[in-house]
């Protein structure tokens, strides 16, 4: 890692005039560019989502390289990265069932969230560790957690497998279409269908073990 000299016109702000590192992504192993990646790309929403096997089993997980993708179509971009090569069993049971119920993690649900993170055996349920109770969902199988302020009940839209340069699958990316909105009343205004962040109190990733609330807010209008 060796630190470059920015030399910044001085009419530029003093934040601008530092010492920089370039690194080049081929001089880092896999570990350390999806470090660098999940530090600098803050915060990120978690999507908590439950999925459903062949046999009936329930699983629930967290991910936080996920994303909004299109404002045409109402879908989501959800990015399940490989276990050793292998597949966990959300990206499975999206394959073989293509459905999914994703929620937003309010603060008040952070320590669940946390507890469904374990490894566990696939034909062990993560709501075996939570006290949480499930709502059938109205166009899917799989089933929602009645605590989520809002939860999306979806569709696999487009399965995207990202390999690497011998072919090997490292992430199972899927676009999620939703297909029913669900949201708390404290949450929505029917009329408006305005959100209200605050009443929402999303929580988002960071980095490793590091997590945030939603902060200050400010309204900047897009010039015309």
């Amino acid at each position: 890692m060796r630190p470059t000299q920015f030399n910044a016109p001085a009419a530029l702000p003093t934040f601008w005039r530092t010492t920089t590192f370039n690194l080049a992504a081929a001089d880092l192993s896999a570990r350390d560019q999806y470090k660098l990646l999940a530090g600098s790309i803050i915060p990120r929403p978690i999507a908590w989502i439950t999925t459903q096997n062949t046999t009936g089993l329930i699983n629930l997980a967290p991910f936080s390289f996920t994303t909004g993708i299109s404002n045409q179509l109402p879908l989501l971009s959800v990015a399940v990265l490989r276990d050793q090569g292998q597949a966990k069993d959300t990206a499975a049971n999206l394959l073989a069932r293509h459905e999914a119920v994703v929620h937003i993690v309010s603060a008040d649900l952070t320590k669940a969230m946390n507890q469904t993170a374990a490894r566990l055996a696939p034909d062990q349920s993560e709501l075996s560790l939570i006290n949480l109770p499930l709502v059938a969902s109205t166009d899917i199988q799989v089933p929602g957690l009645q605590a989520a302020r809002v939860r999306f009940e979806t569709k696999l839209y487009q399965y995207v497998p990202i390999r690497n340069a011998d072919g090997a699958i490292l992430t199972d990316l899927f676009i999620l279409e939703v297909h029913r909105f669900h949201f708390a009343d404290t949450v929505l205004d029917p009329t408006t269908l305005h959100i209200d962040p605050t009443a929402l109190a999303p929580i988002a990733r960071l980095a490793g073990p590091t997590y945030a609330e939603l902060g200050r807010t400010f309204t900047l209008r897009r010039p015309k």
